[in-house]
This record gives structure tokens, C-alpha cells and sequence, in this order.
């Protein structure tokens, strides 16, 4: 029988493509994941994965496993729902970001609600670096938000590519300085933005302070302003631009689920999880992206 611990560590050594995030995405020391790999490889009679100093690589038979894995985690968190479900009553305060407050993490939400009778979600909406300080405070127990280069660990759901958001219409060079909407302070966004056109040496001004990502899209698509956004965020209207329009490469956004540590408290446990299976099936594989003009 596989044990649900080690594929568990399985799971997230291959979603966190490494010992030293999965450890911390479980809460465990390296040592410990290691060792629950080690087990499960025994156990198997096979490798699950290829270390070597800078990556760890899947392997063909760890990527026979790795569905099986996650079908054997999904059934147990559904058994502990329906065990579970009854009891509790409750509130729980979630933080969320400007770029993720939209339909497919509503709906998710709401299922999960539709599913606990008796639980309560309150959203409060931010940016991630003004976010998370409130869940230390014990103001928020979950945040769900965006980083581009981590510092706060946090549970990976997905990364992408942050680009340079620009108007599909505008078929001329850039002016400079360049102009910039961008998100108040402190948002990973701008950090990153800010921090690369530094290292290029390009001057730069901040043209618009946008409070929701349609006002930077808005901004962007308007020509008005060049804005740093994920690339799953560009519309129809919008190109991302590049190097060859002489502009510095982002950092990828790694979009993240933090929480403190939640112990005995199952239903929160549980909403994690809904929350990270139903965001990455349903809102991950990025939306239609242009080409960026010549």
C-alpha cells in the first residue's frame, strides 16, 4: 500500500521542482522530505526523480506515478470533507489579490461554501505586500497573491512570465522617459518593473497609480502608459512587449497560497486544498496572448 505521507512529499517536490520548497510548502525539513522520497523509491523499486545540484527532473516511471499520487491525495481530502462537513461553523478571512479577485476563484469559493453548511468566507481585497503583514497580525487566515522573485513562502499554485503590458494599436517606439501605470507600493509588480529598468539604465516616470488590474489594463491599452503584468492578463488589445523593443526581461509571477501554520483546523486545511486544485484547473493555462508589434 503507498503511503499517503510519502506521496504527499512526492506531490510536492515535483510541483515545487525542488527539496527546499516542498519542505517548506509542508512544513517539514528538507532532511524529512528527502527521506520520505527515499522511502517511496524503495518502496516502488524505481527511481521517481533525478537530483542533480541545481534541479530535480521526473523521471519516466515518476511521471507514471505522479497521477496516481494525486488521485489517491484528491480521494482522501474527499473523504475528510465528507467526515468532516457537518460540524463546522464558521468564518474564515481570506486575503486576495487585485489580479486574482475575478470569476474562477469566486466560483470556486462559492462551491466550497455550497459544499460546508455553515462555513462563511470574507474576502478582503489588496495587494499581496499589504496582505500578507494582516494574516501575521492574525487579521487574515489565508492569502492567496502573487511574487516575483519569493520571499515570503508560500504554497506554489503557478508561475508565469510577468511582461511588458502595451496597446496592440501603437505601432511606433516608446517615448522616454517611459511612462508606467503600475500598482501603489508595496506590490511585486513594480518592484520588479522598477528594480530591471534601474539595471538598464532607462529612464523612467510613474504616469499612473492604478488600484485594479482593468485600470492598468485600461491604461496600457490606451497607449497611455506601459504596464508590468502577468502575461495571463493581456487581452486582445494588448501585446507584450520585449528585448527586441529594447526593454529589460521581467522575472516570472509565482502565484502563491499563504497560510500560517493551520494544525488541527481540518476545514481550513480543506479550503487550501479546494483552492489550489480548483485555481490551477481552472485558471493557470494562461488567456489569449497577442504578439507584440514589429
Amino acid at each position: 500500500m503507498l503511503d499517503p505521507l510519502l506521496l504527499r512529499s512526492f506531490v510536492a517536490v515535483v510541483d515545487e521542482s525542488g527539496f527546499s520548497k516542498a519542505a517548506a510548502r509542508l512544513h517539514l525539513t528538507q532532511s524529512a522530505v528527502s527521506g520520505h522520497l527515499h522511502k517511496l523509491e524503495e518502496q516502488i523499486g524505481k527511481p521517481l526523480l533525478r537530483r542533480t545540484t541545481r534541479s530535480v527532473e521526473i523521471t519516466p516511471d515518476g511521471a507514471r506515478l505522479i497521477g496516481y499520487a494525486r488521485a489517491i491525495l484528491a480521494l482522501n481530502r474527499d473523504a475528510l470533507a465528507e467526515l468532516t462537513r457537518a460540524p463546522f461553523q464558521g468564518r474564515i478571512r481570506l486575503g486576495v489579490s487585485e489580479d486574482f479577485a475575478e470569476l474562477p476563484l469566486l466560483r470556486v469559493l462559492q462551491a466550497f461554501v455550497d459544499q460546508h453548511a455553515g462555513v462563511e468566507i470574507d474576502v478582503q481585497v489588496g495587494i499581496p505586500g499589504a496582505l500578507l503583514p494582516l494574516m501575521k497580525q492574525g487579521a487574515l487566515d489565508l492569502v492567496i497573491g502573487s511574487q516575483c522573485e519569493a520571499r515570503e513562502p508560500g504554497r506554489l499554485l503557478w508561475r508565469e512570465p510577468l511582461v511588458w503590458g502595451w496597446s496592440a494599436q501603437a505601432n511606433r517606439n516608446l517615448p522616454a522617459p517611459l511612462p508606467l501605470a503600475l500598482f501603489p507600493e508595496p506590490c511585486p509588480y513594480r518592484e520588479a518593473a522598477l528594480a530591471r529598468l534601474a539595471q538598464a539604465g532607462m529612464a523612467q516616470r510613474t504616469a499612473m497609480v492604478c488600484t485594479s488590474m482593468a485600470s492598468l489594463r485600461a491604461a496600457a491599452q490606451a497607449g497611455f502608459a506601459l504596464a508590468p503584468m502577468p502575461a495571463s492578463q493581456l487581452t486582445p488589445e494588448l501585446v507584450a512587449l520585449s528585448a527586441e523593443h529594447g526593454l529589460p526581461a521581467l522575472p516570472d509571477a509565482e502565484f502563491r497560497l499563504f497560510a500560517p501554520a493551520v494544525g488541527e483546523q481540518t476545514m481550513l486545511r480543506l479550503l487550501i486544498e479546494s483552492i489550489a486544485q480548483g485555481c490551477v484547473a481552472r485558471w493557470a493555462p494562461p488567456r489569449r496572448q497577442s504578439k507584440a508589434p514589429a
